[in-house]
Protein backbone atom coordinates (compact mmCIF):
# COMPACT_ATOMS: atom_id res chain seq x y z
CA UNK A 1 0.00 0.00 0.00
CA UNK A 2 1.40 3.18 -0.85
CA UNK A 3 1.01 6.75 1.41
CA UNK A 4 -1.15 8.19 -0.82
CA UNK A 5 -3.55 4.59 -0.04
CA UNK A 6 -3.00 4.77 3.66
CA UNK A 7 -4.01 8.38 3.24
CA UNK A 8 -7.23 8.22 1.79
CA UNK A 9 -8.39 5.32 3.22
CA UNK A 10 -7.55 7.61 6.88
CA UNK A 11 -9.74 9.69 5.61
CA UNK A 12 -12.74 7.46 4.16
CA UNK A 13 -12.57 5.83 8.03
CA UNK A 14 -12.49 9.14 9.70
CA UNK A 15 -15.33 10.11 7.37
CA UNK A 16 -17.30 6.90 8.10
CA UNK A 17 -17.19 7.53 12.27
CA UNK A 18 -18.36 10.73 12.08
CA UNK A 19 -21.81 9.38 10.33
CA UNK A 20 -22.38 6.28 11.89
CA UNK A 21 -20.87 6.15 15.03
CA UNK A 22 -23.25 8.18 17.89
CA UNK A 23 -19.99 9.29 19.97
CA UNK A 24 -18.39 10.72 17.21
CA UNK A 25 -20.98 12.36 15.37
CA UNK A 26 -21.37 14.29 18.53
CA UNK A 27 -17.83 15.96 18.89
CA UNK A 28 -16.67 19.33 17.85
CA UNK A 29 -13.87 20.77 18.17
CA UNK A 30 -14.15 21.98 21.87
CA UNK A 31 -14.39 18.40 22.68
CA UNK A 32 -11.95 17.08 20.62
CA UNK A 33 -8.67 19.39 21.25
CA UNK A 34 -8.34 18.15 24.98
CA UNK A 35 -8.02 14.23 23.77
CA UNK A 36 -5.26 16.04 20.59
CA UNK A 37 -3.47 17.55 23.66
CA UNK A 38 -3.32 14.40 25.55
CA UNK A 39 -2.23 12.75 22.16
CA UNK A 40 0.52 14.97 22.01
CA UNK A 41 1.63 14.41 25.14
CA UNK A 42 1.61 10.83 24.59
CA UNK A 43 3.28 11.01 21.48
CA UNK A 44 6.49 13.08 22.94
CA UNK A 45 6.40 10.40 25.96
CA UNK A 46 7.36 7.60 23.33
CA UNK A 47 10.03 9.83 22.23
CA UNK A 48 11.30 10.84 25.23
CA UNK A 49 11.17 7.17 26.48
CA UNK A 50 12.93 6.08 23.08
CA UNK A 51 10.16 3.36 22.29
CA UNK A 52 10.25 3.92 18.81
CA UNK A 53 6.92 1.22 18.86
CA UNK A 54 4.95 3.42 20.89
CA UNK A 55 6.08 6.88 19.05
CA UNK A 56 5.01 5.07 15.85
CA UNK A 57 1.44 4.12 17.55
CA UNK A 58 1.28 7.08 19.30
CA UNK A 59 2.09 8.79 15.75
CA UNK A 60 -1.05 7.47 14.28
CA UNK A 61 -3.55 8.81 17.21
CA UNK A 62 -2.15 11.87 16.52
CA UNK A 63 -2.64 12.13 12.93
CA UNK A 64 -6.10 10.73 13.16
CA UNK A 65 -6.55 13.79 15.66
CA UNK A 66 -6.19 15.65 13.02
CA UNK A 67 -8.19 14.36 10.29
CA UNK A 68 -10.69 15.01 12.64
CA UNK A 69 -10.49 18.06 13.54
CA UNK A 70 -9.98 18.81 9.68
CA UNK A 71 -13.39 17.06 8.79
CA UNK A 72 -14.91 19.48 11.61
CA UNK A 73 -13.70 22.15 9.32
CA UNK A 74 -14.91 20.98 6.16
CA UNK A 75 -18.40 20.79 7.66
CA UNK A 76 -18.29 24.24 8.02
CA UNK A 77 -16.83 25.27 5.21
CA UNK A 78 -13.76 26.84 6.49
CA UNK A 79 -10.73 24.54 5.36
CA UNK A 80 -10.20 20.81 4.46
CA UNK A 81 -7.15 18.66 5.18
CA UNK A 82 -6.19 19.37 1.92
CA UNK A 83 -6.31 23.08 2.75
CA UNK A 84 -4.49 22.54 5.60
CA UNK A 85 -2.18 20.23 4.44
CA UNK A 86 -1.14 22.94 1.34
CA UNK A 87 -1.47 25.98 3.74
CA UNK A 88 1.41 23.70 5.95
CA UNK A 89 3.67 23.04 2.57
CA UNK A 90 3.31 26.84 1.56
CA UNK A 91 4.78 27.98 5.24
CA UNK A 92 6.94 25.64 5.65
CA UNK A 93 8.85 26.74 2.08
CA UNK A 94 8.54 30.41 2.90
CA UNK A 95 10.20 30.23 6.37
CA UNK A 96 13.49 27.73 4.99
CA UNK A 97 14.09 30.21 1.66
CA UNK A 98 17.88 28.94 2.80
CA UNK A 99 16.80 25.86 1.28
CA UNK A 100 14.21 26.65 -1.66
CA UNK A 101 15.28 30.61 -2.30
CA UNK A 102 18.90 31.91 -2.15
CA UNK A 103 19.10 33.20 1.50
CA UNK A 104 22.05 31.66 3.63
CA UNK A 105 21.76 29.92 6.80
CA UNK A 106 24.84 27.76 8.04
CA UNK A 107 24.18 27.72 11.56
CA UNK A 108 20.88 25.78 12.97
CA UNK A 109 20.76 28.96 15.36
CA UNK A 110 20.59 31.43 12.00
CA UNK A 111 17.73 28.99 10.52
CA UNK A 112 15.51 29.87 13.74
CA UNK A 113 16.22 33.61 13.66
CA UNK A 114 15.36 33.52 10.07
CA UNK A 115 12.27 31.58 11.48
CA UNK A 116 10.92 33.95 13.90
CA UNK A 117 11.60 36.92 11.30
CA UNK A 118 9.48 35.83 8.69
CA UNK A 119 6.98 34.51 11.06
CA UNK A 120 6.48 37.69 12.29
CA UNK A 121 6.46 39.72 9.23
CA UNK A 122 4.17 36.70 8.09
CA UNK A 123 1.98 37.00 10.65
CA UNK A 124 1.83 40.83 11.02
CA UNK A 125 2.70 40.91 14.95
CA UNK A 126 1.11 43.48 16.68
CA UNK A 127 3.63 43.75 19.61
CA UNK A 128 5.99 41.35 20.74
CA UNK A 129 3.81 38.55 22.24
CA UNK A 130 0.88 38.52 19.68
CA UNK A 131 -0.59 35.24 19.90
CA UNK A 132 0.74 33.45 22.20
CA UNK A 133 -1.57 30.89 23.10
CA UNK A 134 -3.07 31.30 26.61
CA UNK A 135 -3.96 27.68 26.64
CA UNK A 136 -0.42 26.02 26.84
CA UNK A 137 0.21 24.68 30.33
CA UNK A 138 2.46 26.96 32.50
CA UNK A 139 6.17 25.77 32.07
CA UNK A 140 5.33 25.70 27.75
CA UNK A 141 3.61 28.94 28.09
CA UNK A 142 6.73 30.98 29.73
CA UNK A 143 9.16 29.14 27.27
CA UNK A 144 6.76 30.60 24.53
CA UNK A 145 7.00 33.83 26.27
CA UNK A 146 10.78 33.65 26.39
CA UNK A 147 11.56 32.82 22.99
CA UNK A 148 9.44 35.71 21.93
CA UNK A 149 11.33 37.94 23.78
CA UNK A 150 14.50 36.32 22.43
CA UNK A 151 13.29 36.76 19.31
CA UNK A 152 13.61 41.01 19.26
CA UNK A 153 17.01 40.51 21.42
CA UNK A 154 15.55 40.67 24.93
CA UNK A 155 17.35 37.97 26.66
CA UNK A 156 20.50 37.17 28.70
CA UNK A 157 23.76 36.73 26.55
CA UNK A 158 24.88 33.60 27.32
CA UNK A 159 23.75 30.46 29.65
CA UNK A 160 25.85 32.11 32.70
CA UNK A 161 23.69 35.05 32.85
CA UNK A 162 20.53 32.71 32.78
CA UNK A 163 21.86 30.70 35.65
CA UNK A 164 23.07 33.65 37.51
CA UNK A 165 19.35 35.27 37.17
CA UNK A 166 17.71 31.64 38.58
CA UNK A 167 20.08 32.17 41.63
CA UNK A 168 19.55 35.58 42.28
CA UNK A 169 15.71 35.13 41.77
CA UNK A 170 16.48 31.55 44.48
CA UNK A 171 17.82 34.45 47.01
CA UNK A 172 15.14 36.69 46.50
CA UNK A 173 12.56 33.69 47.75
CA UNK A 174 14.81 32.73 50.88
CA UNK A 175 14.61 36.53 51.79
CA UNK A 176 10.84 36.36 51.68
CA UNK A 177 10.60 32.94 53.63
CA UNK A 178 8.16 32.85 56.88
CA UNK A 179 10.42 31.99 60.27
CA UNK A 180 7.90 29.39 60.28
CA UNK A 181 6.32 27.34 57.51
CA UNK A 182 2.28 28.32 57.06
CA UNK A 183 -0.44 26.08 57.77
CA UNK A 184 -2.24 23.61 55.05
CA UNK A 185 -4.87 24.90 53.19
CA UNK A 186 -4.20 28.69 53.45
CA UNK A 187 -3.70 31.55 50.82
CA UNK A 188 -0.27 31.97 50.28
CA UNK A 189 2.13 34.94 51.08
CA UNK A 190 1.19 37.12 47.90
CA UNK A 191 5.00 38.01 48.43
CA UNK A 192 6.47 34.19 48.76
CA UNK A 193 4.44 32.86 45.72
CA UNK A 194 5.70 35.76 43.31
CA UNK A 195 9.00 34.83 44.31
CA UNK A 196 8.35 31.18 43.68
CA UNK A 197 6.65 32.05 40.38
CA UNK A 198 9.73 33.57 39.23
CA UNK A 199 12.02 30.74 40.51
CA UNK A 200 10.47 28.95 38.27
CA UNK A 201 10.17 31.38 35.63
CA UNK A 202 14.21 31.53 35.75
CA UNK A 203 14.38 27.87 36.22
CA UNK A 204 12.23 27.46 32.49
CA UNK A 205 14.91 30.04 31.17
CA UNK A 206 17.65 27.61 31.92
CA UNK A 207 16.09 24.35 30.61
CA UNK A 208 15.58 26.55 27.18
CA UNK A 209 18.95 27.82 26.98
CA UNK A 210 19.97 23.89 27.50
CA UNK A 211 17.70 22.64 24.78
CA UNK A 212 15.85 21.18 27.85
CA UNK A 213 11.89 20.85 27.37
CA UNK A 214 10.92 21.71 31.13
CA UNK A 215 7.46 20.32 30.51
CA UNK A 216 8.66 17.05 29.30
CA UNK A 217 12.02 16.94 32.29
CA UNK A 218 9.40 18.06 34.69
CA UNK A 219 6.62 15.29 34.31
CA UNK A 220 10.21 12.68 33.75
CA UNK A 221 11.15 13.73 37.10
CA UNK A 222 7.82 13.16 38.56
CA UNK A 223 7.71 9.96 37.13
CA UNK A 224 11.30 9.10 38.26
CA UNK A 225 10.19 10.30 42.20
CA UNK A 226 6.87 7.77 41.63
CA UNK A 227 9.12 4.72 40.95
CA UNK A 228 11.72 5.67 43.28
CA UNK A 229 8.91 5.48 46.13
CA UNK A 230 6.64 2.45 45.05
CA UNK A 231 10.33 0.57 44.90
CA UNK A 232 11.11 1.62 48.21
CA UNK A 233 7.86 0.44 49.64
CA UNK A 234 8.28 -2.99 48.10
CA UNK A 235 11.66 -3.03 49.59
CA UNK A 236 9.94 -2.22 52.61
CA UNK A 237 7.21 -4.86 52.14
CA UNK A 238 10.05 -7.43 51.05
CA UNK A 239 11.49 -6.80 54.92
CA UNK A 240 8.12 -7.28 56.28
CA UNK A 241 7.66 -3.65 57.02
CA UNK A 242 4.61 -1.25 55.51
CA UNK A 243 6.92 1.77 54.45
CA UNK A 244 3.90 4.36 54.82
CA UNK A 245 4.12 3.63 58.43
CA UNK A 246 8.32 4.19 58.96
CA UNK A 247 9.85 7.14 60.89
CA UNK A 248 11.32 9.64 57.98
CA UNK A 249 14.82 8.53 58.33
CA UNK A 250 13.73 4.76 57.20
CA UNK A 251 11.70 5.51 54.60
CA UNK A 252 14.85 7.40 53.68
CA UNK A 253 16.86 4.73 53.67
CA UNK A 254 14.80 2.64 51.68
CA UNK A 255 14.00 5.48 49.03
CA UNK A 256 18.03 5.52 48.95
CA UNK A 257 18.09 1.78 47.83
CA UNK A 258 15.50 1.97 45.26
CA UNK A 259 17.23 4.68 43.53
CA UNK A 260 19.87 3.34 43.74
CA UNK A 261 19.46 0.16 42.13
CA UNK A 262 18.07 2.03 39.07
Amino acid sequence: MSLADALVELQELTERLRRDCPWDREQTARTIVPHTVEEAYEVADAAHAGDDAKLLDEIGDLLFQSYFLAMLLEERGAGSLEAAARGVQAKLVSRHPHVFGDAEARTAGRVRERWEQIKREDEGREGIFHDVPEALPALLYARKVQMRARSVGFEYPDLAGAVSDFEDELRELRDELPATEPAQEIEPDERVAAELGDVLFAAVNVARRLNVDPEIELRAAAKRFRARVEGAAALAQADGKDWTTLPLDEQDAYYDTAKGSE
